[in-house]
């Protein structure tokens, strides 16, 4: 009897001090490799460098270009996804979670700010801005520097002296092409369509004319 107490107390002694490890190694946080895509809510398009970052363990990662992220994190993490001009958004590993891999699709939600009206002025207060404004003295037209800036004989000089631009260049080869392409299609104006002695059309009409009798004296008309 003796013999069975101490051995029974001996296995319940060994019991107690497997539990407290039984129950720590049942409780330890696994690595879990989080994967997923961050989208937009309306388009699902892949989001470029937003940060999924665990704010617990101080590390993290960005997006690739297709909104592609791959992170690893221990079960029972909260990881923060973000990214600017998006609402943040919040993916919990379950604390019993048992597999190697845990993927999401995380779609973002815009958050749009709109900033306060700010006016800026060169003075302290806008009542000394508008004193100032009402004190200004502007200088007569005569006399001043603009006005010779728009004196007709210097902006006739300068447009005479002046080199074309690069612009002018170009509208001027584009008008030209397109003058060639209208004399193609004969409708633009020609050597032919400017000399009626060469245009078939002018000979035809007179002929007509002449056929016709337009030409021909009438009576009580002196020509």
């Amino acid at each position: 009897m003796i013999v069975r107490f101490h051995f029974l107390l001996a296995f319940c002694l060994l019991l107690a001090g497997l539990a407290p490890n039984a129950a720590r190694a049942q409780g330890q946080a696994r690595v879990v490799q989080f994967t997923g895509i961050v989208a937009t809510g309306d388009s699902l398009l892949g989001v470029p460098g937003a940060t999924v970052f665990v704010p617990k363990a101080g590390r993290g990662t960005a997006t690739n270009a297709y909104g592609y992220f791959s992170l690893p994190v221990l079960t029972g993490d909260s990881i923060v996804i973000r990214s600017l001009g998006y609402r943040n958004q919040y993916v919990v590993i379950p604390a019993d979670y048992q597999r190697q891999s845990y993927s999401v699709i995380v779609q973002l939600r815009e958050d749009a700010t709109i900033l306060p009206e700010v006016r800026i002025f060169p003075y302290a207060t806008e009542k000394a801005f508008k004193d100032a404004f009402l004190a200004l003295r502007l200088p007569k037209e005569r006399g001043s520097a603009a006005a010779e800036n728009l004196n007709a004989d210097i902006l006739r000089r300068i447009f005479n002296n002046a080199p074309v631009t690069s612009m002018g260049n170009y509208r001027q080869t584009m008008q030209l092409q397109q003058l060639e392409q209208q004399r193609r299609m004969g409708m633009g104006p020609s050597l032919q369509s400017n000399n009626p002695l060469l245009n078939p059309f002018s000979w035809l009409q007179l002929i007509k004319q002449v056929k016709d009798g337009e030409f021909k004296k009438k009576e009580g008309v002196d020509y």
